[in-house]
C-alpha cells in the first residue's frame, strides 16, 4: 500500500491568529484612549485620528499600485500605525502636516523596506520624531494642551507646558515632588488624578492614563502583547528615576511612557 504523502513548502503548522486580527486587537485596544481623547480635546481629536488613519491606508495602497505589489491595506496595520501617530500629535496639529507623517511613516519607514514586520523601526514614533525636527513650533504649539473641555477650571493653568515639565521644575517648600502631585498644591502641577484621567494637557494619546492601561490590560489578556517587556520598560524608568532623585510617579504617569511601553515597544 502506497502512503499518499502531501509534500509542501513550510511553516506546516497553521494557526487561526492572523496578523489582520492581531491587528484589530490593538484597534479594540486603542479605541478607549480615541474616545477619552475626543472628550477631552474635542472633535477635532476624533478628526485628527481619522486624518491619520485614512491617510495611512490610502499612502499604503497607492504605494501597493505603483509598485504593483499584492494589497497589503487588508492587514489593518495601517490602521494601528495611524491611529498611533495620531496620538503622539497635539490636537491642534494642522491636518496637512500630518498627512506628511502619515506618509514617513508608511512609504519612507514601513513600505520601503518591505512592509509590517521588516521596517527598521516603529513607523509611528519615527514619524513622529520627523514631524518634530521639521514642525516643532506645531508640535510644541502651547495652545494645544489647552483642554477645552476643562478649560474654564484649574486645568487651564498647564496650558503652557507640558505636565512633564511642569512637576520637573516646581515644588512646594517642605513638600517632595510626589507631595506636590498627590495634593495638587502648586499652579502648573497636575495632581495623580488629573493625570491617570486626562485632567491636563498633552498630546491625544498621552493624557489619559486609565484608558491607556486598560488598554495594554486587554491587550496582555488576548495574549497579543508578553507583559515583560511594558514591566520592565516602566520598572526601568522607575528604578532609573528613583536613584536619579526624580519622582518616578511623574516620569511615568506625565508624559507619553505608558503610551509608549504597551503599544510602541511591543
Amino acid at each position: 500500500m502506497k502512503n499518499k504523502l502531501l509534500v509542501v513548502t513550510s511553516p506546516h503548522l497553521k494557526d487561526p491568529v492572523t496578523t489582520s486580527n492581531i491587528m484589530l486587537t490593538v484597534v479594540v485596544a486603542l479605541i478607549p484612549t480615541a474616545i477619552a481623547a475626543t472628550l477631552l480635546f474635542g472633535l477635532r481629536a476624533l478628526m485628527l485620528i481619522c486624518v491619520c488613519v485614512a491617510s495611512c491606508i490610502i499612502f499604503e495602497y497607492l504605494y501597493n499600485v505603483l509598485t504593483k505589489q499584492p494589497n497589503t491595506i487588508s492587514d489593518c496595520s495601517a490602521i494601528v500605525t495611524g491611529m498611533l501617530l495620531a496620538f503622539n500629535l497635539p490636537s491642534t496639529f494642522p491636518f496637512w502636516m500630518a498627512m506628511v507623517g502619515c506618509f514617513v511613516a508608511i512609504v519612507i519607514v514601513k513600505m520601503l523596506f518591505g512592509g509590517i514586520g521588516k521596517n527598521f523601526a516603529n513607523p509611528a514614533i519615527t514619524a513622529r520624531v520627523v514631524l518634530l525636527v521639521s514642525f516643532s513650533a506645531a508640535m510644541g504649539d502651547a495652545s494645544a494642551f489647552v483642554t477645552p473641555a476643562f478649560a474654564d477650571g484649574k486645568i487651564s493653568h498647564i496650558a503652557g507646558a507640558t505636565p512633564l515639565s511642569a512637576i520637573n521644575t516646581t515644588q512646594v517648600s517642605g513638600l517632595g515632588e510626589i507631595g506636590n502631585m498627590a495634593l495638587g498644591s502648586v499652579d502648573g502641577v497636575p495632581n495623580v488624578f488629573e493625570l491617570l484621567f486626562g485632567l491636563r494637557g498633552g498630546s491625544l494619546g498621552e493624557t489619559c492614563i486609565i484608558t491607556l492601561l486598560i488598554g495594554g490590560i486587554y491587550l496582555i489578556y488576548k495574549k497579543v502583547i508578553s507583559p515583560i517587556i511594558p514591566l520592565t520598560y516602566i520598572g526601568t524608568v522607575f528604578v532609573m528615576s528613583w536613584i536619579l532623585g526624580v519622582n518616578p510617579i511623574s516620569q511615568i504617569l506625565a508624559g507619553g511612557l505608558v503610551l509608549g511601553a504597551f503599544f510602541m515597544a511591543t
